[in-house]
């Protein structure tokens, strides 16, 4: 999946190469994207619009949808068995699906705003906007630990952790308002490398018939050992490859 990862000696620069793209809803502000067989689950926010989606991976259209009630804004999510976990901003509420049919089964509540979630191994991994990683537990959403990414020597930001995605043993996280993104250690919060998405930011404004906001949105493809990103109001998912920037 990834070229070789940086050491303590500084993190690795690495880049996207478009595979292929597929119409993507340009009003869907994209919080979360996960791939679980075969289809895209994605979580979508803003108050009074945010939703939970099942999207083909084939054509990108939206084949189920479910909307949050008005006074939750949807953020990351993923998938854990037979369900679907969805975080909410400022409500302090995991919203917890049936995966087949997207029907709401439960709930689980956290302290603090909700931003990104992933599953790795028996753990989740939940960031909140800010330079730290949670851990938690997927049965009963308790809080196990927390890790604060570090990078010696690296210049971008390391907050603003925003939607996650969890790839052999390493937590890949957007960067809110930038357009990167971060792989990271879970278990030492060490940057391994840096992700440059612009190809696909410039890509999505050059073919977009509105202002695009920010790249948000990744989720590994086990099938074919690749990465479908995307961003908020953006016209277009893509399918990208990760590379060693030249």
């Amino acid at each position: 999946m990834f070229p070789a990862v940086g050491d303590e000696g500084g993190a690795a620069r690495w880049t996207v190469e478009i595979i292929e793209w597929l119409p993507h809803d340009p009003e869907a502000f994209t919080q979360g994207l996960e791939v679980a067989g075969g289809t895209m689950y994605e979580s979508t926010g803003l108050w009074g619009q945010s939703s939970l989606r099942a999207v083909s991976t084939a054509t990108g259209e939206v084949v189920t949808q479910v909307d949050l009630a008005g006074d939750l804004f949807g953020e990351g999510l993923t998938v854990i068995g037979d369900e679907v976990v969805q975080l909410t901003w400022r409500s302090g509420t995991a919203l917890v699906y049936d995966r087949s049919t997207l029907e709401l089964t439960g709930e689980h509540t956290y302290q603090g705003e909700g931003w990104g979630l992933c599953l790795s191994g028996d753990v989740l991994i939940m960031s909140d906007g800010s330079s730290r990683l949670a851990r938690r537990d997927p049965q009963n959403f308790e809080l196990l630990g927390t890790v604060t990414v570090t990078a010696p020597g690296y210049g971008g930001r390391l907050d603003y952790l925003n939607e996650l995605e969890c790839v052999e043993g390493l937590v890949i996280a957007n960067v809110w308002q930038t357009d990167g993104l971060l792989v990271i250690d879970p278990e030492s919060g060490r940057l391994v490398a840096a992700i440059d998405a612009g190809p696909l930011v410039g890509d999505a404004s050059r073919n977009s018939p509105h202002d695009i906001d920010v790249l948000n949105g990744v989720a590994f493809d086990p099938d074919t050992a690749t990465l479908w990103m995307t961003g908020k109001l953006w016209p277009r998912l893509y399918r990208v490859r990760i590379v060693e920037v030249p």
